[in-house]
């Protein structure tokens, strides 16, 4: 059993058809079928259960299955670390970022970064904080950055300063002109328009004050409800950070008096897994 054939039986698992793994794999289905019953000769059980048009795996083919995965992942990291040894603080860090991080992100923490370390490339995936989550958890990037709240626990963290939910709305939605702050209850029966990374955030809070909000609109995208807010379509609540993120020539803030919808950026990694020095000095730079 080897590295290869690991590759090709996880391929097989994942895409549930011989034919569908050899074509991805760039191989004709003869041979890859004759390395999966090389593998369960070798092993002495059958890893698959053969069907016309799927094959499944066995109860011992998802014990390999999860093991091979452990095991090529350990061997990713094995090469990256190699290659961190010889390249020094060169190479490319892949980070996940939520939609909301952009502005506080790239000025001036990522400036002085690529000026410290100009041998640096990234790879950047965008996402909600779940997203980023998943993308860390299959070890697709090193480096998640996303909003409170969150579970802690798989993750070593690094916090930002914490900052207030904000109302953008347009002068002709604002009842209290005069005002730079509003409370929850104020917000009662107004049309709001919700980034969905914190719809459930936002309902308990405002449960806890026995409030119902009126969704106007929910987004997975707090540029989203920046543009439906310019509109003048309803109010929308998000970081107060990501206000600059999207067209906002006709909006004004207010910030919202209410503790629980306070939340802060934050860059997570994995515990128990290879951290590449690359993404240290990234960890250690980050503030």
């Amino acid at each position: 059993m080897d590295i290869r054939q690991l590759l090709y039986f996880i391929t097989v698992a994942e895409e549930g058809q011989i034919t569908a793994a050899a074509k991805k794999l760039h191989m004709a289905q003869p041979p890859l079928s004759q390395q999966m019953k090389h593998l369960e000769d070798e092993l002495g059980v059958a890893l698959f259960k053969r069907g016309s048009r799927q094959t499944e795996l066995t109860d011992a083919g998802k014990i390999l299955f999860r093991r091979a995965q452990q095991i090529i992942n350990l061997s990713d990291s094995t090469l990256r670390e190699i290659k961190d040894f010889k390249e020094g603080v060169y190479g490319t860090l892949s980070i996940g970022m939520v939609s909301s991080s952009g502005s506080v992100i790239l000025r001036p923490f990522m400036q002085q970064f690529h000026r410290q370390y100009c041998g640096v490339r990234f790879e950047v995936y965008d996402g909600n904080t779940f997203k980023i989550i998943d993308l860390l958890t299959k070890g697709l990037i090193e480096i998640g950055i996303v909003r409170t709240p969150f579970n802690y626990e798989p993750f070593h963290y690094k916090f930002l300063s914490e900052e207030p939910m904000v109302l953008a709305l347009t002068d002709e939605l604002d009842w209290c002109p005069r005002r730079d702050t509003v409370s929850l209850k104020e917000l009662d029966d107004k049309p709001l328009i919700i980034y969905r990374r914190f719809d459930q955030l936002v309902q308990d809070t405002c449960a806890a004050q026995n409030m119902t909000p009126t969704i106007f609109c929910r987004s997975d995208d707090a540029r989203t409800s920046l543009l439906w807010a310019n509109a003048g379509l309803g109010m929308a609540i998000l970081p107060q950070s990501a206000f600059t993120l999207a067209t906002h020539s006709r909006l004004h803030v207010k910030i919202i008096d209410e503790p629980r919808l306070y939340t802060r950026l934050t860059a997570i990694w994995m515990k128990n897994r290879y951290f590449s020095s690359l993404a240290e000095k990234f960890i250690e730079a980050f503030s």
